[in-house]
Order: structure tokens, then C-alpha cells, then sequence
């Protein structure tokens, strides 16, 4: 009787992967971090080497020293699934099994194969229109049909969505993510009835608050393009009964995703996957798309945020659609030299610039934030406390020049924000 394959080394392996430089200025108003990535690296004793990654600052789940230690000496195939282990290791794991029995990972996940190609979008974070829409001219260049962006009350979203649409082709599609930011059915409504008159806008995410079974409801009678709610707020039997939207954002470990993607289908509700993190995740991500019949929206990973993607070739993306890696496992071959040159030492955070950050509306009113996640945030998203979309709104980034003018207004702002008018 053969021995049963074994884990014989796990390596957690952390880097920094610059972003482009465009994205650079905006990510680091909040998702900076991102920049550090988690590689897991898992040998077998047949010589099998799986990797598996995540961004340990935005993570569905960290992986522990206790449990990289924990699959030391087991079998990788017993391991698959279990969403616990973190979701570096446990994509280390499908990659491994996948190599050692020469098939690929989708091949693991029980379930038929329904595509070879996934829809992806390109993704970026809130921004300035000039600057989107050199994005989305950056996108169609490499292949993709399909852009999701963070949609925000100090930036015009109008602006945004013509800015983008002026630089594309008509077949171009935006989906729009709000996180709530919108509030209520009576601020959302008109908004999104007016960006429905747009030809490029796809899909409204997360307009308003979640929890707001009554107002999810009212706000998708009222709009002509589709709603999508992150999986489980409100919960499944609630969504599906009351209606509230169209289809869902889906994330998580394996055992998670296949789960939720199958309750999605039972019912007809198209979803996105949603794995932020560079070349490994995106690979990861086709392979579940590629057994989930109602991933038809396109999946978010963040690709296209980084400068370099740790992989030997590029994955294949061809108008809007990513190809499914057929090779043993994930498919793909992780660039060691890349992950050298990359390597960072602890502790595993970068620095986080100072800026001061202006929202300027039409008539001169402005608001200074010193932070957009400790400030910024909870003055439009729990307090309310300005206009959630307003025509001609726009946000000034003054980065620390060093000046005794940034220095006293941002002294001023260790009090909260602070609110001038302009002549």
C-alpha cells in the first residue's frame, strides 16, 4: 500500500508589491497596507511545492503560526476545505494536491466545470475622474471590459461616469460601489435614477445600509440597473424573500464560497467573487468561478493595482474574461526571484503618509479631514453629516510639504475636522 502524501515544510513568506503609480496616491488614503502580501509556501514529501497568498492586512481569514504548524506531517488532502486553516495556507494546500495528482485545482472542488473563461474587473478605490478614466483607458489596453470603483460623496460620481465614458468604448461597463454611503432610500433614489441614464452603468453596490430590509427593497423598485448586497446581510432566507436585491458579492474561504455560491444558484441570483490580492488569488478565483454556474458578474481580485503580479507569465485576459490556468493546481508558476527581490523584514506594515484631505463643494463650503478612515468616513457614513452625493463636489489631497501652513491646519485637525467656507 503507497505511503499517503505528506506535508513536510510550510514557509510564510512576506513582501511588499509596489502599486502603479497612478493608484499609488489614492490607495493611500485607506487601503495602503495592501501593498504587503502573504505568500505560503507548502512542500510535500514527493517534492511538490504549492504556494498561496493573501493581503495579511485584508484578509477573510489570517493564517496563525499554530496553524502552519498544525499541517506539518499531514496529509494536504485531508486538509482541503477547511476554511480555518487562513486563506493563504488553505490555497497553498488546493495547489499542492492539485500538483501532486496532476490536475487542476478546480478539479478538487467537486463540482462540474461550467466555464473556461470568468468575467474580472479591473477595480480601483475612490478617485478623481481625471485620474479614472486614464484608468479605464489603461484597462480596455489590457484586455478588459469590466471596472468597479468606489463611488463616494466627496467625489462627483456624474463626473466620474462621463469622465470614463468619454475614453471608452460603448461596451465598456461600471459597477459602482457605494459601502452605504448613500444612507437612505430618499438620498439614494435620485442618484441612482439619474446614473441609470448612463449607457455604461452595470451594477449598484451596497447603495445604502444593508440592515435596511424595507429601504433595500423600496430603493430596487425604483432603479432600472441591478443591486448587489455582500452574502449574509441581511441574511440569505431575508434577502431572498423580501427581494431586497439582485444578485450578491461572495468572498471567503472555499468551504464558504462554494456554499454561498450554490445558494445564490438555487435561487437564480448572479454573483461577484470577491478575492483581493495579486497573481496567485486571481488564479484562485478563476478556478472557483470556473465551477459556480451563477458567477456571471465579474469577479474582483485588485490585479491590476500592483506593479508586479509574482508570476513567471501573466494569466490571459481577453475582453473582460480571464482565462482559466488548465496546469496542475493553481496553474501557474510563482516568480521566485520576484519574491526575493520583494522581501521585506518586519515589523509588516509600511509607512502611512501624511495628508490633510479637503472636500470642496460648489459655493466654496469645504470640510478639512486629517484621515480618511478615522475622520472622513464616519462623518458621511455614521453621521450624515453633509450632502451624500452632490453635483460639483471634488477632493483635494494636500499631501505634508513640510510647511508651517499644512503643520497648523493639521494640528487643528487632532480635534476633528474643520469646516471653512472659501470667498
Amino acid at each position: 500500500m503507497p505511503v499517503p502524501l505528506r506535508i513536510q515544510e510550510v514557509e510564510r513568506i512576506t513582501v511588499r508589491v509596489p502599486f502603479t503609480e497612478r493608484v499609488s496616491r489614492w490607495n493611500a488614503l485607506l487601503v495602503w497596507q495592501w501593498q504587503i502580501v502573504e505568500v505560503i509556501r507548502v512542500t510535500t514529501d514527493d517534492g511538490s511545492v504549492g504556494y498561496g497568498e493573501t493581503l495579511p492586512h485584508y484578509t477573510w481569514g489570517p493564517v496563525s503560526d499554530q496553524a502552519l504548524e498544525g499541517v506539518r506531517g499531514r496529509n494536504p488532502a485531508e486538509l482541503l476545505g477547511d476554511d480555518g486553516l487562513g486563506a493563504g495556507l488553505q490555497m497553498a494546500l488546493y495547489d499542492v494536491v492539485g500538483k501532486a495528482l496532476g490536475v487542476p485545482a478546480y478539479k478538487l472542488f467537486n463540482l462540474p466545470k461550467v466555464r473556461d473563461w470568468c468575467p474580472i474587473a479591473w477595480w480601483n478605490t475612490k478617485m478623481g475622474p481625471e485620474d479614472l478614466a486614464e484608468e479605464a483607458k489603461d484597462a480596455v489596453a489590457a484586455g478588459y471590459i469590466f471596472h468597479k470603483f468606489k463611488t463616494r460623496p466627496w467625489i462627483d460620481v456624474y463626473q466620474q461616469v462621463e469622465a470614463v465614458s468619454a475614453v471608452t468604448p460603448p461596451h465598456y461597463r461600471l459597477d459602482l460601489d457605494w459601502n452605504g454611503m448613500l444612507l437612505n432610500v430618499g438620498t439614494a433614489a435620485p442618484v441612482l435614477q439619474r446614473l441609470d441614464g448612463y449607457e455604461r452603468v452595470s451594477i449598484y453596490e451596497g447603495p445604502i445600509n444593508q440592515g435596511d430590509v424595507e429601504g433595500q427593497r423600496e430603493l430596487r423598485r425604483k432603479v432600472s440597473r441591478p443591486i448587489a448586497l455582500h452574502f449574509g446581510a441581511p441574511p440569505f432566507p431575508t434577502a431572498v424573500q423580501e427581494a431586497v436585491c439582485d444578485g450578491f458579492v461572495i468572498g471567503g474561504g472555499v468551504s464558504a464560497v462554494l456554499r454561498q455560491g450554490q445558494l445564490a444558484a438555487e435561487f437564480e441570483k448572479p454573483f461577484w467573487l470577491q478575492m483581493v490580492g495579486v497573481g496567485l488569488v486571481t488564479a484562485f478565483a478563476a478556478h472557483l468561478g470556473s465551477v459556480l454556474n451563477f458567477a456571471q458578474w465579474p469577479a474582483i481580485t485588485c490585479l491590476n493595482n500592483y506593479t508586479d503580479d509574482l508570476l513567471r507569465e501573466p494569466l490571459t485576459i481577453r475582453g473582460g474574461y480571464l482565462r482559466v490556468p488548465e496546469g496542475p493546481g493553481l496553474g501557474v508558476e510563482v516568480d521566485e526571484e520576484a519574491l526575493t527581490r520583494f522581501a521585506m523584514e518586519p515589523p509588516y506594515r509600511v509607512e502611512q503618509p501624511r495628508h490633510i484631505l479637503s472636500v470642496v463643494w460648489e459655493g466654496g463650503r469645504v470640510v478639512h479631514f486629517s484621515s480618511m478612515r478615522d475622520q472622513c468616513w464616519p462623518h458621511f457614513r455614521q453621521a450624515g453629516n453633509d450632502p451624500a452625493q452632490e453635483p460639483g463636489v471634488r477632493l483635494e489631497i494636500w499631501d505634508d510639504d513640510g510647511s508651517r501652513e499644512w503643520a497648523d491646519l493639521y494640528a487643528r485637525l487632532e480635534h476633528g475636522p474643520v469646516r471653512e467656507q472659501r470667498s
